[in-house]
């Protein structure tokens, strides 16, 4: 299929299109770089939202019930949920689908699961082109729930506009599971299941954490819900509704865009300098030669690589 085809089919909102679109980019096809390039200019009217947050927190339940909030505004939603890769099959669990039952048949509504294929940081590798695709696509808001994260997979903060931490009280040791890396991406922090029982203490242990930050940071505010029943949702993407406005009006939206859009530029070229090294070790079987080498003890692996990069 010709790329300008998956372009003219995602502008005017196809969603069998759109839906191809976005296995193409993910199965990293030839012209799939070139079909980014095109949708790049209708994108970044899209309200990112990441979601991200220890397993079991309740995030596809709470994705689930923003999503609802949303589409009460008259809005339109586009969804990447991201799950863990098996290491035995390859594929995922892609559970969010089950939980988001009821909001997948809206036609408001575009869900897109896909698994991180070994990829670490929260984030399969082509979250950002789906991103990219929903964002051309006409999606109001792109909700971003990420795998189950520890304190160092934090990837989420380069790609959305804002991200919602969300915990839940009794996880026995609160604070080493949300220290450290974690708790510094967060815009807003949602302490959901609110009926399970040391709601506040949590609260005051996030409190006091917070209390200890730069007093000249913005300091996220600490929200409540229940996703099973919604308590608490609406007043959470209210919040952030009015912070990205504030983020819009005092420049700080338009600098983390712009940061992410470098960080951005620096994958690409990771990505693509390791595809031209890794294709110059399968069809020169270079490497090899400099294994053996470096086994006598003729070559170190810093001298190896300063002469693969000079002939590139």
């Amino acid at each position: 299929m010709d790329v300008k085809e998956f372009v003219d089919g995602i502008l005017v909102r196809d969603v069998r299109m759109t839906s191809k679109a976005i296995t193409f980019v993910e199965n990293e096809k030839p012209e799939s770089s070139r079909l980014l390039k095109l949708l790049f200019k209708h994108t970044g009217n899209a309200k990112i939202i990441g979601i991200t947050g220890p397993p079991g927190s309740g995030k596809s339940t709470l994705t689930d019930k923003l999503t609802k909030e949303a589409r009460k505004k008259g809005k339109t939603v586009g969804i990447v949920a991201v799950d863990p890769t098996s290491p035995f099959t390859g594929g995922a669990i892609l559970g969010d689908r089950v939980r988001m039952s009821e909001i997948s048949t809206d036609p408001g509504v575009f869900i897109r699961s896909m698994g991180t294929r070994g990829q670490l940081g929260g984030l399969a590798k082509a979250t950002m082109s789906a991103v990219r695709v929903l964002d051309a696509y006409g999606c109001d808001y792109i909700f971003i729930e990420t795998v189950g994260v520890g304190q160092s997979e934090i990837d989420i903060v380069k790609l959305a506009d804002l991200v919602f931490i969300v915990l839940i009280p009794g996880m026995g040791d609160d604070i080493q599971s949300i220290k450290a890396g974690i708790m510094e991406i967060g815009d807003i922090l949602a302490i959901n299941k609110c009926d399970l029982d040391g709601v506040e203490r949590l609260y005051t242990e996030l409190s006091m954490m917070l209390d200890l930050k730069d007093s000249e940071e913005t300091r996220p505010p600490i929200l409540k819900t229940i996703s099973k029943t919604g308590e608490g949702v609406f007043e959470m993407l209210e919040e952030a509704d009015n912070l990205l406005e504030a983020m819009e009006q005092n420049g700080a939206l338009f600098n983390r865009r712009k940061t992410n859009l470098k960080t951005e530029v620096s994958n690409v070229l990771k990505n693509t300098f390791m595809s031209k090294v890794d294709n110059i070790f399968v069809e020169t079987g270079i490497l090899d030669d400099y294994a053996d080498k470096m086994l006598s003890k003729q070559y170190d692996p810093f001298t190896v690589a300063e002469e693969i990069l000079s002939k590139m």
